[in-house]
Order: structure tokens, then C-alpha cells, then sequence
């Protein structure tokens, strides 16, 4: 098949599989007049490649993933290099979800005290002993000295 063709039955654009060859990614036959042309393997490395990326892996991370499947085993992940790249990944998965629990019990906290200080900042006027009943200077008529 035709560049256009693989571009359109993998819903990318020929400008995207022209970036994969040129990363190594991909490899194109060329025809006598110099057209790329690929075959279901490309497409099976290609949906390889989209599907690590939807999961938030860098175009580099799929390559152990793309040579697994060029070296003729049945999925991307049957080779030690790519469990590697899941291991990595799920190591930068958890760090950045405990640094999530960091900044939410952070956010969390700021929250609360937050809301305290404007519950103290309300309740001296409706609690008893707060300004309206405080004590208040009013001047009467005193009587004179003697």
C-alpha cells in the first residue's frame, strides 16, 4: 500500500509516517519511481506505536516495542526490552501520582485552614460576648462634684 493508504487505515497523516522513517521508526520500500510503499506488518507496528503513545509513552520509549514486532514476535511487549520500558514507565506513573497526593493533602490543608479562619472571622459576631455584647462607653449625665 501507498503512504496515503497506510496514513488514512491508521487515521494519521502521511506527514506523521514521513517523521516515523525519518526516526527510524518505520521503513518504507520504495518503488522504481521512488513512492514508499508498506505492507500489513507497517500498519501492525504503526497501531503499535499509536497505541503507546494514547498511553502517554515518548515516541522513543515505542521503539523497543516497534523491534520486538520487526523481529517476528507475536506482540510488541514479548521482548525484555520492552517489559523494561513498562517497568520505567510504571516507576514514572507512580512517582507522579504520589506527587499528586502530595499536592492535593497540600491543597487539602490549605483548604481547611482557609475555611477555619473564616469561621473565626464570623463567629465573633454571632457568639455571645462578641462585639455586639461587648461592653460599651456611653456617656450620661454625671452630677456635679463635690
Amino acid at each position: 500500500m501507498r503512504i496515503g493508504e497506510l496514513a488514512e487505515r491508521a487515521g494519521t497523516t502521511t506527514r506523521t509516517l514521513r517523521y516515523y522513517e525519518a526516526r527510524g521508526l518505520l521503513h518504507a520500500e520504495r518503488t522504481a519511481n521512488g513512492h514508499r510503499t508498506y505492507d500489513e506488518a507497517d500498519l501492525r507496528l504503526l497501531r503499535q506505536i499509536q497505541m503507546l503513545q494514547r498511553f502517554g509513552f515518548e515516541l522513543e520509549e515505542t521503539r523497543p516495542f516497534v523491534e520486538c514486532l520487526r523481529a517476528g514476535h507475536p506482540a510488541g511487549d514479548a521482548c525484555p526490552a520492552s517489559l523494561q520500558v513498562y517497568r520505567r514507565k510504571l516507576a514514572e506513573l507512580d512517582a507522579c501520582i504520589a506527587q499528586l497526593h502530595e499536592v492535593r493533602q497540600q491543597v487539602g490543608d490549605q483548604l481547611a485552614r482557609a475555611e477555619e479562619a473564616m469561621h473565626e472571622l464570623a463567629t465573633p459576631a454571632t457568639e455571645p460576648g462578641g462585639p455586639e455584647a461587648s461592653p460599651r462607653c456611653e456617656l450620661t449625665h454625671a452630677s456635679p462634684m463635690r
